[in-house]
């Protein structure tokens, strides 16, 4: 993959199996850098986009299960590479900080290791799908199994969705490969520790954020 920066704007990917609270940092920390006078953009995968939003719809609803492991990456691809060109691109053309809950990490997690489809392969067809547009800074939240399960059961809402339902059992494989992957790359992750108290979280990644702003 490219990592030559080639935007204005900054790229933030928001990381971590199901439950580890990586949907409420990403909306904590847009507000925070809101907060502070920035432009900053919440998106989200599958999904960020009007293609992307019915692909989420076909993807993650419990009654289109099960789902094969190719027609489930290629379809995960499909959406992201819409999210890339029509929302991704043009936010961080015009200089804003973009975070987005969730990114490739997740496919090469979930697809590449669960589904066994090989990480190598999936990370190179979803580098093909988004024409190599990799985050500036990827926040891993890492957590155990007993916690995210937890979070999972607290949860207001209809439930669990396909995924959700499908990987609820393979959090430490799932959490394996994150690690693998923030270690490959340490200079582009944060990985922080879910048990941490939420607000404590939150501001650790501002600090980063906003220091990785600041020096572009």
């Amino acid at each position: 993959m490219s990592t030559e920066t080639e935007h204005r704007g900054l790229f933030v990917a928001v990381e971590g199996p199901d439950g580890s609270g990586k949907s409420t940092q990403a909306r904590a920390l847009v507000a925070a850098l809101r907060a502070a006078g920035r432009e900053a953009v919440l998106t989200r995968e599958p999904g960020g986009s009007d293609l992307g939003e019915t692909l989420r719809g076909l993807l993650l609803d419990p009654a289109h299960a099960p789902v094969d492991p190719r027609t489930e990456a290629l379809l995960f691809a499909a959406a992201r590479a819409a999210h890339a060109v029509r929302t991704l691109r043009p936010a961080l053309a015009r200089g804003a900080v973009v975070v987005t809950d969730r990114y490739v990490d997740s496919s090469v997690a979930y697809q590449g290791a669960v589904r066994g489809l090989g990480e190598e392969w999936i990370a190179r067809l979803n580098d093909w799908a988004t024409d190599s547009l990799v985050p500036d800074l990827t926040m891993l939240i890492d957590v155990d199994a007993a916690t995210a399960a937890a979070r999972r059961t607290g949860r207001d809402g209809d439930g669990a969705d396909r995924m959700e339902q499908e990987t609820a059992d393979q959090h430490e494989a799932l959490r394996a490969a994150f690690l693998a992957r923030a270690a490959a790359a340490p200079e582009r992750y944060l990985v922080l520790d879910g048990a941490l108290d939420p607000e404590e979280l939150t501001a650790r990644a501002l600090a980063r954020v906003t220091a990785e702003a600041d020096a572009r």
